[in-house]
C-alpha cells in the first residue's frame, strides 16, 4: 500500500463572505488541502480552531467582535493544538501585522496573492517554515518596532557564535537550504541548529526569531 501525505486541514477567519469563498475555492483546487472551517470574526475563529484542530489558520486581521490580533494570541496562547497562523492584510506596512508577528502569527499574505502563491504559502508554513518576505519584514520592524531593547540582549547570551550567526541569516530572510550553503553545513545540522536557537529562546518560530532578531538589534534593516 501507498502511503499518502496527510491533507492539511485549514481554517479561514475574514468577515467578508467572498473573501473566505474565494479562498476556499483555491485551496481546494490541491487536493492535499481540506478547508474545514470558517469564520467571520475573531471569536469564531477561536471556537474553530478548538473545534476542527487545523493546521493553519488564514486570519484577517481586522474583523469585529474580536480582531485577528487578539484571535491569534488567544490560539497560541492556548496551544492551538499545533497550528500555525497566516495573517491576511490588505496592507503590507500595517501595526496590526507587526503586533500578529510578535504574538506568534508565522507569515503574513496580502490579500491580492496570487492563486499560486496562496497554495504554496500554506504548505510552507504548514512544513514550519516562517513567510516573511525579508524586505516587507525590515520595513515593518523599522515602522513600528522602535530602538533595539537593551533588555532583551541579555537572552541572546545563551546563543554561541554559530547559533548567533544562524540567527542573524535567519532574520535576512534565509531558508534553510540557503544556511546550508551559505555555512556549509548539512541541512540535518542546520536544522538541528535552527531547532537549538529556538529552544534557548523560547520561541514559537522562525517568525519570531526574525522580531527578536531585530528587536535586540542583532540585525538591522539597514545592514540586512
Amino acid at each position: 500500500m501507498i502511503d499518502r501525505p496527510a491533507t492539511l486541514r485549514v481554517v479561514i477567519a475574514d468577515d467578508q463572505a467572498l473573501v473566505r469563498a474565494g479562498f476556499r475555492m483555491i485551496l481546494q483546487t490541491d487536493p492535499g488541502i481540506r478547508v474545514v472551517g470558517e469564520a467571520a470574526n475573531g471569536e469564531e475563529a477561536v471556537s474553530a480552531v478548538r473545534r476542527h484542530r487545523p493546521d493553519v489558520v488564514m486570519m484577517d486581521v481586522r474583523m469585529p467582535v474580536l480582531d485577528g490580533l487578539e484571535a491569534t494570541r488567544r490560539i497560541l496562547a492556548a496551544g492551538g493544538g499545533g497550528c500555525r497562523v497566516i495573517i491576511l492584510t490588505t496592507f503590507d506596512l500595517d501595526e496590526y501585522v507587526f503586533a500578529a508577528l510578535r504574538a506568534g502569527a508565522s507569515g503574513f499574505l496580502l490579500k491580492d496573492v496570487s492563486p499560486e502563491h496562496l497554495i504554496a504559502s500554506v504548505r510552507m508554513v504548514a512544513s514550519g517554515d516562517a513567510l516573511l518576505a525579508p524586505s516587507v519584514t525590515r520595513r515593518l520592524i523599522e515602522r513600528f518596532a522602535g530602538p533595539p531593547d537593551a533588555a532583551a540582549q541579555p537572552s541572546l547570551s545563551a546563543l554561541t557564535d554559530r547559533e548567533r550567526e544562524v540567527l542573524a541569516l535567519i532574520a535576512r530572510g534565509l531558508s534553510n537550504a540557503e544556511l546550508a550553503e551559505r555555512m556549509h553545513l548539512g541541512e540535518t545540522t542546520i536544522k538541528t541548529h535552527v531547532g537549538r536557537v529556538l529552544s534557548k529562546l523560547g520561541l514559537r518560530d522562525r517568525a519570531q526569531a526574525v522580531v527578536l532578531a531585530y528587536e535586540t538589534g542583532l540585525v538591522s534593516p539597514g545592514n540586512g
